[in-house]
């Protein structure tokens, strides 16, 4: 039903639902309001529902104008009380000891962001939400302080049993509860700040789920293709499950993070309006992440992420994402096919032993495509979202003399459970988990990795997009200088910025420092490069874009995984591969256009290997004594 909308498409979709009338030029705060609306007209007493327009708009009046005005003082005296301590304490952040492997910074300082922390997990939803985002904003705020808070959990209660069957129902057309499925987890397998999510399988005349959600019609030179490709790279067969994940929203969450969300704004202002602190620009901020809250509050877009990310990687073998059934998702329930797989954070802990370089690949593979290719990128890539899956492909019998058979993908059996079962006993056991992984190699099984939650994602403008391929061309072309002054030219306050020569003179530095690296395998990290780059960001207050930021970030947390399991990793040699596709895809309009930013980069990138290989060739030859052998 939703299959191939756009998150933006979907969003409009979205304003749409909520009224009739035109919804152009409404702010993200006011379809949050009409979304509570329609979500409060669902529980107006019937006797009101069938009465005249007049005393539902009577009901309405109430709720908007006295209703929602009191609960709102209520709420705002509620975070007085939790706040109001974080305030008084901010004098410790000049007191104690400072420490070096902590950016330096003071004990006292440290406490504070602790307590600061400690404080938004008792304010609730909007706030645990508000800490996540500042943390992936080190542009901004102090590196330790974005360190502490990317701990932030939720520690939302589980709403009931009963308003989840009751809401799950609604999303099911009215069907009764024990009649959409076979079995039901009435304990959720999580609990987050706005919603909650349980396993269960559905009846067999729901279960419907396949890949004929990605395929479009295909003429016959375009199936063989296909087919032949996905047989000569072993992909792992799609074997349909009746088992899905339902997310259900918690009931009321939108009110209240409306509310949070006013609050929240009051506050900017009066903090923007105090002298020095307003190239931080809160309110843009409020106003950016209370954006980023109303695409979480509506399910529909995570599905719809899910649908468009499967049409990108149909063709592809790094990842997986689930099948969303579009059919049943709304705003509060999200379903989706259940993704068995075996967390990224077990193998970080006990290690990847043979197949930790096919992940770390895998896992840089599939990004830089997000990124260099589709510009449709997870925004949440975090270890706890991303799953192995395993399969076993099938062995071509290329022989004249075997028999013609259907073989390859087709006959690739997804074997995660068969897996999972000799790998959980041994979770806290790294040496028998590497060795059972060793056994696993032996036996013929092939790693696949599963990308789960897409409820944000990242597609950058055409400034955004320019900056990013700018910054990762300056480090291919060590033209730090450019970089720096295009930074400056293109970020949101150019006035605001301190020293821009002094920063540009910086990036020139931090690049140079780079190109001495370049051709040590294993020594250059992208991600210290672009660490330095934020850092540098923040004390210039040179004031980027939050998707380009995300973007940033995102390569910062990649690579800190693939390096983990590969200490080997290069993104730029991860990259090359996917520069040849994109040449091959739009060199010639590239070349038509005169747009040779990208062709140079490529280039640039081909010499590097050449000569990474040739400088490896003579020390192998050097090592192995070839160049003068003894006779």
């Amino acid at each position: 039903m939703l299959a191939g909308l756009s998150p933006v498409a979907l969003v409009q979709l979205t304003e749409q639902d909520d009224d009739d009338d035109d919804n152009g030029g409404k702010t993200g705060e006011q379809l949050m309001l009409e979304a509570s609306r329609a979500e409060l007209a669902e529980h107006v007493p019937k006797a009101i529902q069938g009465s005249k327009k007049v005393r539902r708009g009577i009901y309405f009046f109430l709720d908007t104008y006295i209703i929602e005005p009191i609960a709102t003082g209520i709420r705002f005296l509620h975070l007085v009380i939790i706040f109001v301590p974080v305030i008084l304490t901010v004098p410790a952040i000049w007191v104690g000891k400072r420490i070096k492997e902590k950016d330096n910074e003071r004990s006292g300082t440290i406490w504070w962001y602790e307590f600061l922390v400690k404080s938004m997990e008792r304010a609730g939803a909007a706030f645990i939400k508000l800490g996540q985002w500042a943390a992936s904003r080190s542009d901004i705020f102090p590196t330790q302080m974005c360190l502490i808070m990317s701990s932030l959990h939720s520690h939302a209660p589980a709403h009931s049993l009963t308003k989840t069957k009751k809401i799950v129902s609604r999303a099911f057309g009215g069907r009764r509860f024990e009649d959409i499925f076979e079995e039901f987890e009435e304990v959720p397998l999580g609990v987050g700040a706005i919603a909650q999510v349980y396993k269960a399988k559905l009846k067999p005349d729901l279960a419907t789920p396949s890949d004929d959600d990605v395929y479009e019609p295909e003429n016959l030179r375009e199936k063989v293709r296909r087919n032949v490709d996905a047989a000569l790279k072993n992909t792992p067969q799609r074997v349909p499950s009746s088992y899905v994940a339902i997310k259900v929203l918690h009931p009321n969450v939108e009110r209240i993070v409306r509310r949070d969300l006013r609050i929240m704004g009051f506050f900017a202002s009066v903090i923007n309006a105090t002298p020095t602190m307003e190239w931080f620009s809160f309110p843009d901020e409020v106003k950016q992440f209370g954006e980023m809250m109303r695409l979480q509050l509506d399910l529909r877009i995570e599905a719809a992420n899910l649908t468009i990310f499967r049409k990108y990687f149909k063709n592809r073998t790094t990842a997986w994402f689930p099948y969303p059934y579009n059919q049943f998702t709304t705003r509060q329930v999200l379903v989706e096919e259940f993704a068995t797989g075996i967390p990224l954070e077990d193998f970080l802990s006990n290690g990847g032993g043979v197949f930790q370089k096919d992940i770390a690949d895998e896992g840089l593979d599939a990004f830089l495509h997000m990124v260099l290719i589709d510009n449709f990128i997870h925004a949440d890539l975090h270890p706890g979202n991303i799953m192995v899956r395993f399969y076993k492909p099938e062995q071509l019998d290329v022989s004249p003399f075997a028999k013609r058979q259907k073989s390859g993908p087709d006959q690739s059996k997804d074997v995660t459970e068969e897996v999972l079962q000799r790998l959980r006993p041994l979770r806290k056991k790294p040496r028998e988990w590497v060795s059972q992984l060793q056994e696993l190699d032996d036996e013929g099984y092939r790693p696949q990795l599963i990308f789960i939650d897409t409820g944000l994602v990242t597609e950058l403008n055409d400034t955004n997009r320019t900056n990013f391929l700018d910054l990762f061309k300056a480090v291919a072309e060590f033209d730090g200088y450019k970089a720096g002054h295009l930074m400056v030219e293109r970020c949101r306050q150019p006035d605001a910025v301190i020293d821009k020569e002094v920063f540009a003179l910086r990036m020139q530095h931090l690049v140079l420092g780079v190109k001495s690296k370049t051709f040590a395998l294993g020594n250059f990290k992208i991600g210290n490069i672009l660490n330095e780059v934020l850092s540098m960001v923040r004390s210039h207050h040179v004031r980027l874009e939050g998707d380009f930021v995300n973007v940033v970030l995102s390569i910062l947390l990649l690579e800190g995984i693939g390096r983990s399991l590969d200490p080997r990793l290069d993104i730029f040699a991860g990259a090359l591969p996917i520069l040849r596709q994109l040449g091959r895809q739009g060199g010639g309009s590239m070349i038509r256009s005169a747009d040779f930013s990208m062709l140079k980069v490529w280039a640039g990138l081909e010499a590097r290997s050449f000569l990474r290989a040739s400088i490896e060739s003579v020390e192998a030859c050097v090592k192995y004594d070839l160049l003068s052998p003894n006779v």
